[in-house]
Formats: C-alpha cells, sequence, structure tokens
C-alpha cells in the first residue's frame, strides 16, 4: 500500500480517530471549517500536533471554504477569505503539513465575462500567502470543484508560477461536471498534481463512496495519476469510519 495516503478528519474529530489513525498508519487531512478557527485552543492543537508527528504519521489540511472566495469581485469576501487562510497558516506553524488545500471560488455560471476580473483578483491573493507557504515547506493545492475543464485552474496556476502553490485534483468533482476526460484534464494538469482526493459517485451528487461503488473509471484514474503524479498525496475523502476502511481495501485492487 502507498505510503502517503490520508484521509479526511474534521478537526472537531481529530483526537477522537487520532488512536485509529495511528494504528492503521493512516495520514489525517485535518478539515478546519470556519467555526472550528473561531474556537481553536492553540494548546490542544500543538498537543495533537505533537502526538501525530511522534507517531511518525504526516498532516495534510483542508483550508475552509464555505461563503469563501480569494478571487471575489466584492472586496469584503476577499478580506473573509483572507483572515481564514490568515488562519489555516498559523494552524500550519503546528502542523506542518504537506499541503494545504484550498478551493478557488469559481464557477463559470456565476461568473461570466467577470472571468478575468476573478483570475486577477485569485492572482493577486495567493501571490501574497505562497511566500508564507514555501516558510513553512508547504504547499498550496487548489482543488477542482465546479470546473468543467482545466484552463481556468492551469492560467492561475501558470500565472503564480511556484512550486508551492499546485493543484489537488478531485476525481470526484470531475466526474460531476466535467466536459474533458481524465486524459485531457491530466495532459493539461496532471504536472501540477500536488494531492488528489480520492471518492467515488455515480455522476449525480457528490455521495463520496469508497472506490469502486460508484461510475468512476478508476482502472483509468490510478495509472494516470502515477504517471503524472507519482508523488502525489492520496486523500480519502471517506464521512465514515466504515466508508473509509471499505475504501482502503478496494484502492488495494488498484495498487
Amino acid at each position: 500500500m502507498k505510503n502517503n495516503i490520508h484521509a479526511h478528519v474534521p478537526y472537531s474529530r481529530l483526537a477522537e480517530h487520532l488512536d485509529y489513525a495511528v494504528a492503521n498508519r493512516i495520514n489525517p487531512e485535518v478539515f478546519f471549517p470556519a467555526e472550528a478557527l473561531d474556537h481553536l485552543i492553540w494548546e490542544e492543537l500543538s498537543s495533537l500536533a505533537g502526538a501525530i508527528h511522534s507517531a511518525g504519521l504526516k498532516t495534510t489540511i483542508h483550508a475552509p471554504f464555505l461563503d469563501l472566495n480569494p478571487g471575489a469581485v466584492d472586496p469584503s469576501i476577499r478580506a473573509a477569505s483572507h483572515h481564514r487562510i490568515q488562519q489555516v497558516m498559523k494552524a500550519a506553524e503546528l502542523l506542518h503539513p504537506e499541503v494545504i488545500v484550498v478551493h478557488p471560488g469559481y464557477d463559470d455560471l456565476h461568473y461570466g465575462d467577470n472571468r478575468l476580473v476573478w483570475l486577477k483578483n485569485s492572482i493577486d491573493f495567493w501571490q501574497e500567502f505562497v511566500p508564507k507557504a514555501r516558510d513553512l515547506g508547504t504547499i498550496l493545492a487548489v482543488e477542482n470543484i465546479f470546473e468543467k475543464e482545466p484552463s481556468t485552474i492551469k492560467m492561475l496556476l501558470d500565472a503564480v508560477d511556484d512550486p508551492c502553490f499546485r493543484h489537488c485534483f478531485d476525481i470526484g468533482h470531475w466526474n460531476l461536471f466535467t466536459t474533458v476526460t481524465l486524459e485531457e484534464w491530466f495532459g493539461e494538469l496532471g504536472g501540477y498534481i500536488a494531492e488528489s482526493h480520492i471518492h467515488d459517485n455515480h455522476g449525480q451528487c457528490d455521495e463520496h463512496l469508497p472506490v469502486g461503488e460508484g461510475g468512476i473509471d478508476f482502472t483509468q484514474f490510478f495509472p494516470l495519476l502515477n504517471r503524472h503524479a507519482p508523488d502525489a498525496v492520496w486523500t480519502v475523502e471517506a464521512h465514515s469510519t466504515e466508508h473509509l476502511q471499505r475504501a482502503m481495501k478496494n484502492i488495494k485492487n488498484h495498487i
């Protein structure tokens, strides 16, 4: 089994799942929603981070995303997004994550003719945080959400142009919204992938099913991921321990 597999866990449940993660050698991807950041007890986070690192596990972070948009036209929304990422970067000083996953906040139906305005705002936003990521030894990775094809993310990555600013490819979101093939997506962004979120669905809603229990062709996906991004972090986005166990079992069939 690949030794760089992570699993999604909300910060509020990290303590209760830590023994399981250590026993099963599963690296946590810690999700910080806004409320967790606002009520964070830094001594508690320091203690949990110490236990994770002492056990020889690695970490990644998933930043908050609801209501946020780094490229927003409204400056007040950008300011709120900036505040949240600042909080995440402070948490990263303790967790030492390999990758920090962030959402772009873009969808073409919403922005339409404002696409380039969003892109400029987003470039300016992330250029401020990339030096901090470099200082922390981590990578900020922009996840595909509503993107039908990779051009907007590629323009953002090309413009920032830094090895500490990369792509998190979410195979489940791709299956929901794509108008391009997996080969086309990897052809454009494969070399930028620092992490992949791995879960399944039937193409209608974001079910977060274990690998092989939806409609995604993982016999095609894993070879592409290994070829284009052999060092990428694999994060299983399961919403229950049972689903995580089934996902880990099913992934073995593809390795």
